[in-house]
């Protein structure tokens, strides 16, 4: 069964750092984009970062640009998303989601086919 999982949420200070990491099974994702979205509570869902399957070309929300690093190291079938300098605003769910069309780049939410159930990240002193 094709699942995408998310860990290393938690809860930082202001100003500290988490990586984030996308595991698949079922699935390689060697082929396949992949972007990081996030939810705060009580607002929409919002892109985060995307990565091409080669991991050649990646890109950022302006509020996270800086910030964050997206990479993927496709013999761990993995994604992460590094997240530095973090404000209580990055406070939200963040999922990973994956486009089913090998050997592309889409990033926006429509675009995804695959979901993780997110990983919470909590940013308060």
């Amino acid at each position: 069964q094709l699942q995408l999982v998310e860990s290393g949420g938690g809860l930082v200070q202001p100003g500290g750092s988490l990586r984030l990491s996308c595991a698949a099974s079922g699935f390689t994702l060697n082929y396949y984009s992949i972007a990081w979205f996030r939810q705060a509570p009580g607002k929409e869902r919002e892109g985060v970062s995307c990565i091409s399957y080669s991991g050649g070309s990646t890109n950022y929300a302006d509020s996270v640009k800086g910030r964050f690093t997206i990479s993927r190291d496709n013999a761990k079938n993995t994604v992460y998303l590094q997240m530095n300098s973090l404000k209580p605003e990055d406070t939200a769910a963040y999922y990973c989601a994956a486009d089913d069309i090998p050997l592309g780049y889409k990033c926006s939410e429509d675009a995804m086919d695959y979901w993780g159930k997110g990983t919470l990240v909590t940013v308060s002193s």
